[in-house]
């Protein structure tokens, strides 16, 4: 009983430092939406946010660290990236996408370690980004948007020199108020602000990380088996395909953004280099789109909803996980409008969630860690609210959010 009891005392050990310190260069892939509020100064008051596109991207990265002391570290870096994410219009025999082509971030960033391998850290800089509108009626057009980026991550040691990360950057561009002016409209006539939420997964080689000189200081030694509770925030992205069958219409989509709260419960088992687990959540959302008239407002919003997942993750060094998870989702939804109107129309909706993470363990207890999730929800048949054949009008929901949490463990 003894020698069981001591088997289970977490005992801290001395972890040998990486380097973190100097040049390193990556390569990423990412999944993300977009939310374009349109206006004009010709029609003051009214509003639409959003338009909301979705889709991927891959990117490019170089980038220098410099260690301030034991656990603090200063950065700049330089992304390139191509994507797809996208708006799509078939309407009347018309095909009609706006498509974020190629762009570019440059930025700085400051981290903390959290454990010798294992860095969580904020950034921020400047974004440029290319648009492209084509079509399939003989015209299209570009532009170029310029702003900011915000965001966070982690990223850890997977061995001597190679890192692996994943990342969340909110990024809001400048209005762009000059899109119609080639075809003589004056400036103002059509305004465009646009703002996108974006997750990437990222591996980087860093040249100096295997030449000494890195942090060293106690860290815990970390069971993953045990039950678990967790809170945390997160922010995304919503886009609704519409479908409108008889008038050959199809619209993707309808575009929100907000950030929510979230709650969390759920057990893990330990088997060594793998763990695997269960969990269950519910959340509190603000994502919502929003029609302002002037006077009056017509909303829909994504306010409350839950998952139970699954997940499979490999420990990629002593006190971090990488894993994938997949699961049920439901969310509620809310079509409503400015007092005296208030409530149109409400709905839940099933569907599915699947994303991945880095987790790292803080202490014998605590872990925190950074998480996304693309959702995809079941079509919504709006046609018996609106007095029409079933079928004539519908809703397919999708997001992508991203998360920061935190969670402690029982046992």
């Amino acid at each position: 009983m003894s020698a069981a009891h001591a088997a289970e005392v977490v005992q801290p050990v001395e972890a040998s430092g990486f380097n973190w310190s100097g040049l390193y260069v990556g390569f990423g892939v990412g999944a993300g939406a977009n939310v374009h509020e349109i206006s004009s100064d010709f029609i003051p008051g009214i509003s639409l946010n959003g338009i909301g596109g979705e889709g991927i991207y891959g990117e490019a990265t170089v980038g220098y660290d410099y260690m301030v002391s034991q656990r603090f570290l200063l950065g700049a870096l330089l992304d390139a990236h191509v994507g797809t994410i996208k708006t799509s219009l078939d309407a009347f025999g018309l095909d009609a996408d706006v498509k974020e082509t190629y762009g570019f971030d440059v930025g700085v960033r400051a981290g903390y370690l959290l454990t010798p391998s294992t860095l969580g850290y904020v950034l921020g800089g400047y974004a440029w980004q290319k648009y492209k509108l084509d079509t399939n009626a003989g015209f299209g057009m570009d532009w170029d948007q310029g702003g900011y980026f915000v965001g966070a991550g982690v990223e850890t040691a997977i061995n001597a020199n190679w890192t692996l990360k994943g990342e969340y950057r909110y990024t809001r561009f400048s209005t762009t108020d000059d899109l119609l002016s080639q075809f003589g409209a004056p400036d103002g006539a059509l305004n465009l602000d646009t703002s996108r939420h974006t997750f990437q997964v990222a591996a980087s080689y860093r040249f100096n990380a295997a030449n000494g000189g890195g942090t060293s200081f106690e860290t815990p030694t970390y069971n993953w088996t045990g039950f678990h509770v967790g809170g945390g925030l997160g922010a995304g992205a919503s886009v609704h395909q519409i479908d409108v069958p008889p008038a050959g219409v199809k619209f993707n989509g309808l575009g929100g953004e907000g950030v929510f709260g979230e709650a969390s419960l759920g057990y893990d088992q330990d088997f060594g280099s793998w763990v695997a687990g269960i969990m269950v959540d519910a959340r509190y959302s603000g994502m919502t789109s929003e029609l302002d008239l002037g006077g009056g407002q017509i909303n829909l919003d994504t306010d409350y909803g839950f998952d139970v997942l699954g997940r499979v993750g490999m420990k990629v060094n002593e006190a971090t996980l990488a894993y994938a998870l997949a699961g049920y989702s439901w969310q509620h939804f809310d079509l409503n409008a400015s007092d005296p109107i208030g409530d149109i129309i409400d709905w839940g909706s099933s569907g599915f969630s699947v994303g991945g993470g880095l987790e790292t363990a803080v202490s014998d207890k605590m872990t925190v860690g950074i998480e996304y999730r693309y959702s995809q929800f079941e079509k919504h048949d709006f046609s018996a609210d609106l007095g029409a054949p079933d079928g004539s009008i519908t809703s397919t929901p999708s997001f992508h959010t991203v998360r920061i949490d935190a969670k402690y463990k029982f046992n």
